[in-house]
């Protein structure tokens, strides 16, 4: 067990990672962002990277980093597997002030991830659809998305982790408040949305998967 007895109360966000399904409010989060910190690096990738990159324009070169550029590890095929990498969970986990951390940093030539913004896959619309089929539903089981809120929302400690748009327009008046930084109140409340999203998530899957019958699943797929 790793406890933690001191932390900052303000953290200044500096390193964020941005990987979203609902892109309704990046067209605001991320001049926002730019404009409160205007040396902010920002991680993403797929659909992701291209809006952001769209947003940006020309500042795109200077703020903009594929996760795959980052941490050295090309995406699988299918986008299967992006951000599932040693280097993005060390900056979300890591506490700054720990000088073992540090050195793992140091180490991996990685930095602090000081903010998650994150939504996932949407499972629940997907099978709401007729004719989904199981094989349709699980391809839509997110994997990386749920990692990264839980890691960030665990580590509210020094990381903010943004699940849902609406709050978009609070973070950016409190990033403005407070010269770039949240403080510990804000993460803990937007943890505590944070978990309740993926177990909202999960809940879904799991009513889902409990409700086929076995022919719904064997019929999907051509068994040898």
């Amino acid at each position: 067990m790793n406890i933690v007895d001191r932390i900052d109360d303000r953290v200044k966000v500096n390193h964020v990672l941005i990987s979203v399904s609902d892109k309704s409010g990046l067209d605001e989060l991320i001049p926002a962002l730019v404009r409160v910190n205007p040396s902010i690096r920002i991680f993403s990738t797929g659909g992701t990277f291209g809006a952001i990159e769209k947003i940006l324009g020309d500042a795109a070169e200077k703020h903009l980093v594929q996760v795959s550029d980052y941490t050295g590890q090309p995406e699988t095929q299918g986008g299967l597997v992006k951000t599932l990498d040693f280097k993005i969970y060390l900056g979300i986990l890591t506490e700054t002030y720990n000088d073992s951390h540090k050195e793992d940093l140091k180490r991996t030539a990685a930095v602090p991830i000081d903010m998650v913004v994150v939504n996932l896959y949407p499972f629940a619309s997907t099978v709401a659809k007729e004719g989904v089929s199981v094989e349709e539903a699980r391809s839509n089981i997110d994997i990386g998305g749920p990692t990264m809120v839980r890691a960030s929302a665990k580590n509210y400690l020094r990381v903010a982790s943004v699940v849902n748009p609406s709050d978009y327009g609070t973070l950016v008046t409190a990033l403005e408040s407070n010269d770039g930084a949240t403080d510990l109140a804000m993460r803990y409340d937007l943890a505590v949305k944070a978990f309740e999203h993926t177990a909202t998530y999960d809940r879904h899957i799991a009513d889902y998967l409990a409700k086929q019958a076995p022919e719904n699943v064997s019929g999907c797929y051509n068994a040898s």
